[in-house]
């Protein structure tokens, strides 16, 4: 399972920008096809932030389309599937969106003052 991997590798990203400050959430981008699992990376990301700033924090996802674009044909059309034909029935074509894997954004917790 490579989500546990790549999950450890979003909460050191995280915690190298935040430090020990609490977070509250972390928004992805993944792809669809990008061969990640959203459900197996939920999954990890409760794993991996026990006992971090991240514990308890909501993770969110961004789910963006595979689109492609022919070099034969010039045609530019949405990829469901890795599979990279065209309706041209040409292979010969260029992924342009899909694959992403990126932290969007993070949001931080509030902090309360302890009397």
């Amino acid at each position: 399972m490579h989500e546990l991997a790549i999950t450890q590798g979003v909460v050191d990203v995280v915690t190298a920008r935040t430090g020990d400050v609490p977070v509250a959430g972390v928004r992805l981008r993944v792809g669809r096809l990008s061969g990640v699992v959203p459900d197996a990376m939920r999954f990890c990301f409760e794993l991996v932030t026990a006992g971090t700033p991240l514990e308890g924090a909501a993770l969110e996802f961004e789910r963006p389309e595979g689109r492609a674009r022919c070099r034969t044909c010039g045609q530019d059309f949405v990829l469901r599937d890795p599979v990279l034909l065209c309706g041209c029935g040409s292979a010969d074509v260029e992924v342009v969106a899909g694959r992403e894997l990126s932290v969007v954004s993070v949001v931080l917790a509030e902090r309360r003052a302890v009397t």
